[in-house]
């Protein structure tokens, strides 16, 4: 590139730079292949199988339905969107009742929702869920 104009030089280079910011948006965006989605809870009712996979005291993660469900006590459960806040990503894995995100570091009470580590700022938005005929329902009207 030495041989163009300085001018030209500095359009390429530019043009270069806003290519590679782009993909930075891409990896971010709702769009993308990482597991987001636009909407980070269930629009509609959402079977997740067995109610007793969830362990009493413990959660467990719907990673393809984009929830975690939590069981306080035996016959109650809570419901998460597991999608992070912070970037959209999918939570990745759930060690006792904290989730991970695998994109930037967060963590999250997936009892309550609440943010125990950054970069999130937002909790986890909560998702009704029931359980019927020993079945777990997640979503709207659940």
């Amino acid at each position: 590139m030495s041989g163009l104009p300085a001018a030209r030089r500095t359009v390429l280079k530019g043009a270069a730079l806003a290519g590679a910011a782009g993909l930075g948006v891409a990896a971010c965006s709702t769009e993308s292949k990482l597991g987001h989605a636009k909407e980070p809870t269930p629009t509609a009712p959402v079977a997740l199988g067995v109610a007793d996979e969830v362990p009493v005291g413990g959660a467990k993660l719907y990673r393809e339905q984009r929830l975690v469900v939590s069981c306080p006590a035996k016959g109650e459960y809570k419901a998460f969107s597991a999608q992070c806040t912070h970037g959209g990503c999918v939570l990745d894995k759930v060690e006792g009742t904290e989730g991970h995100c695998p994109c930037h570091g967060s963590r999250f009470d997936i009892t309550t929702g609440k943010v125990l580590r950054g970069p999130a700022t937002v909790p986890l938005p909560s998702v009704p869920v029931t359980a019927e005929g020993g079945r777990l329902v997640a979503g709207p009207d659940a």
